[in-house]
Order: structure tokens, then sequence, then C-alpha cells
């Protein structure tokens, strides 16, 4: 039922201490531990469920990416956010590749490959759950793959990540696969929540980004930035996601209390995160990585 890491994947080390006990507030309401290596830092829920009991944490009707519906007022403010988002990465996109073939893993019910299409890229999506596969497929008109083993000898300039490889059991092979999906001038986004911002650190093992044991591994600009090194892969920017630190603080919130108090907290912690972040190397309560090869 349950696995545990026995070696970092970022460094190597068998050497890890324990660094918070979370509770998965979403469905299980079972409590994960979330190790630190001692030698590179990184973070890892350990130890997880199997990858064949993992599934079974997702199925909620609140867990929006996976659906369509804005079934509650923290879901509607998913929705709004998503809304004014999209655009923004087809534009930030369009920074480093103005067209060509785009692939977004994890991509969900398929908005940001439908923003991408009308932009006039060529799409291709990803997405292991049955539901939001289908939904996808709906709205685009076209096949989404189940996983990366599917899409054969494919390669694509743009390869897109939005809040996905915090999720992937095998990370290492993941972005070896990664990798040889990347045409030689291709780039790669990759969003994750960032646990040193400031919302992290106020909430503690109530912070929502951490949201075992769905969250396998949990980043910072450090060990990100090391991961890739190994993989011959470079970050080239880091940009933030400003309203993520309101989403997540909205989500903290509704684990410690609820009503008016605890969407006015949400809204000052998300405002204290950004400034934070600005005085203190970009760390927002989440990041954006530009990824290209060395």
């Amino acid at each position: 039922m349950y696995e545990k890491v026995e070696v970092c994947p970022v460094c190597g080390s068998h050497s890890f201490v324990n660094y918070l006990t979370c509770k998965d507030h979403s469905i299980s309401q079972e409590d994960f531990i979330i190790t630190q290596c001692t030698h590179c830092s990184f973070l890892f829920t350990n130890p997880r469920p199997t990858t064949a009991r993992l599934p079974r944490y997702y199925q909620s009707q609140d867990y929006i990416s996976h659906k369509d519906k804005a079934t509650n007022p923290i879901n509607l403010a998913y929705k709004l956010a998503r809304h004014f988002t999209l655009r923004s990465k087809i534009k930030l996109v369009h920074k480093y590749q103005h067209k060509g073939h785009i692939i977004d893993i994890g991509c969900g019910t398929g908005h940001f490959l439908q923003q991408a299409q009308s932009a006039g890229w060529k799409t291709t999506g990803v997405e292991p759950d049955a539901g939001a596969r289908a939904i996808a497929s709906e709205l685009l008109r076209d096949t989404i793959y189940q996983s990366l083993d599917d899409l054969g000898d494919h390669t694509f300039n743009m390869i897109t990540l939005w809040h996905v490889l915090e999720h992937v059991p095998d990370l290492n092979r993941y972005i070896s696969t990664l990798k040889k999906l990347l045409t030689d001038s291709g780039t790669i986004f990759v969003a994750v929540p960032n646990h040193k911002s400031y919302d992290a650190t106020h909430y503690k093992e109530h912070w929502a980004a951490y949201d075992v044991p769905r969250h396998l591994y949990h980043f910072d600009q450090h060990t990100i930035a090391k991961l890739f090194e190994k993989h011959q892969l470079k970050i080239i920017d880091t940009i933030p996601m400003k309203l993520d630190s309101f989403y997540v603080s909205l989500l903290s919130e509704k684990y410690l209390r609820t009503g008016i108090k605890g969407y006015a907290n949400s809204i000052l912690t998300g405002l204290k995160s950004n400034s934070y972040a600005k005085k203190h190397q970009l760390e927002y309560s989440s990041l954006i990585y530009v990824i290209q090869r060395k």
C-alpha cells in the first residue's frame, strides 16, 4: 500500500530527516511525513502510496483540475484565475518559441491547449485521469494520450507542465523522457509550488501546496536547478505566478478556519507573500522555470 523512498532523487543520498507531518485534508484525512535530504535539502513525501494506489487520492469532486465545474467558492476562484492566466501563459510561451508543436503534459480538461490552438500551435495533450481526458478530447476534438509512453517518436519544440512535476513518481525517468521529446532548440516550462515562499513558512504543515500525498516532491529554486542539471538541462529564466499566493492561502485558511475571517486572512497573506518575494530572490508561492538544453 505504501512505499519508502530510499535514495534522494536529486543527489543520491540515503540520509534523510523528518521535516513536517501534514494531513491529507482533501480525501483520506491520513497523515503523511515530508522528509528532507540532509545532503541537498530536497523535500519529498516519504513514505508514500504505491503507484497503483495513488489514483484513489485524486477521486474527489473538489479536485478542480480534473473537473470543469465550480462546485464551491474556492473552485470558482480557481476557474476565475485560470481565465486570466491562460492568455498570459501563451504570451509567455511566445517569448521563447513563436510557433510549432506544443505538448501540455497533465493537460487536465484541455483549456490551455485550446488557447494554444487559437494562437496557431499544433497541439498534443497528455492526461492520466480518464474523466479529465474525456473532457479535453471533446473540447479539442483530438486524441488526448494517457501517458508519455503512448507518444512514440514524436518530438516537440515546446513542452509545458503546469503543476505536474510534483505528482510524478519516477522523477528522473520522467525528466529523461522529457529530454527525448524535446527538439534541440526546444523549451520546457515547469510550474511548481515553492516551499520557501512566505505563505509556505506562514502556514507550515497547513500549507495547501504540500497537498500530500498527491504532491510527492516539494521543490525550491536550488533543488529544482540541481535536478535538471543532472540531465544536462539548464534553467534560463524563473517567472513568478503571483495569483498562486492568494489561491493557496485561501485553501490553507480553509484547513484552519471558515467564514469571512479566513477569506480576509488569505488576501492579507497573499499580499505579504508577494511583497516578501520581491525582496527575497523571487521566493513566490509558485514559480515557472524556463528550461532548455545545455
